[in-house]
C-alpha cells in the first residue's frame, strides 16, 4: 500500500494548501481506488474546494456503507449541487432506518431550515422520539433545536413530554432552567442556579452568566467568567467578562477590548472591476433560500462550505490580500501579554483560517449581535453595497463594536460604529461584541472569516 500521496494530501489540507492537497490526494486515489480512506479524502477535498462531489462520496460510500458520517456528506454535497430534493429524502430515508442519528437529525434540520421547509424543519426529531420514546439523547437534541429558534413554547413542550416518559432528570431539570433563563421569564430569580451549584458544565455556566448579567447580578456574573480565563472554554467567557467590567467600571475592560487599538481599517485596494467579479461570483454561490439556525444572518443568507477554499481565481486573489492585510494586523498588535485573549497566543506561525464565508443581506437586513469563540481575528470585507439612496440615513448597514445583546437588556452604548466602503476590509478580536445596524433596501454583500489561534508549540 503507497500511503505517502494520501499523507501528503492530509498534511497539506491542515496547511490549507487545497490545491496540493486536491493533487496530491487525486494521485492517492489514482493508486488505490478501492481504499475508503483514500476515496473518503479525495471526495471531502472536492467538496471543500467548491468541486462536484456528491458522486465521489457515493463512491467512498459503497465502499463503507455502515458508515453513516457518510451518508451525510454525500447529502451536504447533494444540497451544494442543487439538489436539495435529494438530499433530503436520502437523510430522511437513512433516518427511518436509523431513528437515533443525532448528526442525521441535525443535517436535515439544517437542510429544511435553509432550503425547502422552515416552519417545519424538525419534524424528523419528533417521529424519532415516537420510534424512539427512551431515548434521552435524541429528545435533548430535538429541544437544543427547537431552543435555537427561540421557541420556548415546543422547547417546553418537549422536555415535559419527556419527563411524563422517563420521570425526573437532570438533563431535563437543567433544559427547564435553561429555558427559564433564556426567554427572560424569571430575569429576577436569583437563586434559580443554586440547585445546579455542583455541577461543571460550561453551557450551564454559560447560561448562568448571562442571567447574572440581565438580572443586574454583576459581581457573580464576573465571578463566573473568571472562573474560565485559564481553561479551553475561555473564547465563550471573554465576551461576558467585558460586559461585566464595563459595568462595574473596571480598567480591564479597556485592557481587554481596546477598541483604539484592536480594531483596524484596510483598504485592500480592489477595482472597481475586481469587486464586480468578485461579487459577481460570491454573490452566484448564495442559492440558500434563509439562514443557519445558530448563525446571526437576519434577513439574508450565508454560504455554506469554506469560501477561501473554493478553486475560483476572484476567491483566491481576495483571499491573497486578506492574508496581507492579516500579517499587517498582526504585525501591529500592542506587545505581547500571555493573558490576553488577543495578545497572547504566538505571532510567528503561518495564518490559517478557521472559517470564511459570505452574507448575503437585504432589506431590513442585519445581523445580531455576536463573537466568534473559535477564533482569534474576525472580519468583514465589504464587497457590494447598496447606494446611501437604498441604504438609509447612517448608520444604517454600519458594523457596531460594543454593544451587548438585546435580550440581556444592559445600558451600554458602541464603542465604535464604522462605516462599509466597497472594498474596505475590518479586522478586530474575535471576542469583541459586534453586529449590524438594519438598513433600508438593497444588497448588502460581505466576505468574513475568522483567523484560527495559534497554540504555542
Amino acid at each position: 500500500m503507497n500511503t505517502f500521496p494520501l499523507a501528503l494530501g492530509i498534511r497539506y489540507r491542515q496547511e490549507q494548501r487545497m490545491e496540493d492537497a486536491w493533487a496530491a490526494l487525486a494521485e492517492a486515489v489514482a493508486l488505490e481506488p478501492q481504499n475508503p480512506a483514500t476515496v473518503l479524502a479525495f471526495a471531502q477535498i472536492n467538496y471543500e474546494t467548491g468541486r462536484p462531489a456528491a458522486q465521489l462520496f457515493r463512491a467512498a460510500q459503497r465502499l463503507a456503507p455502515e458508515n453513516l458520517a457518510i451518508t451525510r456528506s454525500v447529502a451536504l454535497a447533494l444540497a451544494a449541487e442543487s439538489k436539495a430534493d435529494l438530499a433530503d429524502r436520502l437523510l430522511a430515508k437513512t433516518l427511518l432506518l436509523h431513528p437515533e442519528w443525532l448528526d442525521g437529525h441535525k443535517a436535515l434540520a439544517t437542510l429544511r431550515t435553509t432550503s425547502s421547509d422552515p416552519q417545519n424543519f424538525a419534524r424528523s426529531y419528533e417521529a424519532a422520539c415516537q420510534a424512539q420514546p427512551q431515548n434521552r439523547a435524541l429528545r435533548l437534541a430535538w429541544f437544543h433545536t427547537m431552543a435555537l429558534t427561540k421557541n420556548w413554547h415546543a422547547a417546553r413542550a418537549i422536555i415535559e413530554d419527556g419527563e411524563n416518559i422517563l420521570g425526573t432528570q437532570k438533563a431535563f431539570a437543567l433544559a427547564k432552567i435553561y429555558i427559564a433563563s433564556e426567554s427572560g421569564e424569571a430575569a429576577a430569580d436569583a437563586h434559580m442556579f443554586d440547585a445546579v451549584a455542583d455541577i461543571q458544565d460550561v453551557g450551564l455556566d454559560l447560561c448562568h452568566i448571562r442571567h447574572c448579567l440581565r438580572g443586574g447580578r454583576i459581581r457573580q456574573a464576573e465571578a463566573i467568567g473568571l472562573r474560565h480565563i485559564n481553561a479551553p472554554s475561555a473564547s465563550a467567557f471573554w465576551p461576558y467578562l467585558s460586559l461585566a467590567w464595563r459595568l462595574l467600571g473596571d480598567p480591564r475592560a479597556q485592557w481587554l477590548d481596546n477598541h483604539e487599538e484592536h480594531i483596524r481599517i484596510f483598504d485592500l485596494g480592489f477595482s472597481a472591476p475586481e469587486l464586480d467579479t468578485l461579487a459577481t461570483t460570491v454573490c452566484s454561490l448564495h442559492t440558500m433560500k434563509a439562514p443557519y439556525l445558530e448563525q446571526s444572518v437576519r434577513g439574508g443568507t450565508q454560504t455554506d462550505r469554506p469560501l477561501f477554499f473554493r478553486n475560483d481565481l476572484a476567491i483566491q486573489k481576495a483571499r491573497s490580500r486578506v492574508t496581507a492585510a492579516i500579517a499587517e494586523y498582526i504585525q501591529s498588535l500592542p506587545p505581547y501579554d500571555a493573558s490576553h485573549p488577543l495578545l497572547g497566543p504566538p505571532r510567528d506561525q503561518a495564518i490559517l483560517f478557521e472559517g470564511s464565508w459570505s452574507v448575503r443581506l437585504t432589506q431590513q437586513g442585519y445581523h445580531a449581535c455576536h463573537t466568534h469563540p473559535m477564533g482569534w481575528i474576525s472580519s468583514a470585507l465589504y464587497v457590494s453595497l447598496p447606494d446611501t439612496t437604498h441604504m438609509g440615513t447612517a448608520p444604517a448597514g454600519w458594523i457596531s463594536f460594543g454593544t451587548p445583546p438585546p435580550e440581556l437588556g444592559l445600558d451600554l452604548k458602541p464603542y465604535r460604529v464604522i462605516e462599509p466602503i466597497a472594498g474596505r476590509l475590518v479586522l478586530f478580536p474575535s471576542t469583541l461584541w459586534h453586529s449590524t445596524v438594519p438598513f433600508a433596501d438593497g444588497e448588502r454583500l460581505t466576505i468574513a472569516f475568522d483567523v484560527k489561534r495559534p497554540i504555542a508549540v
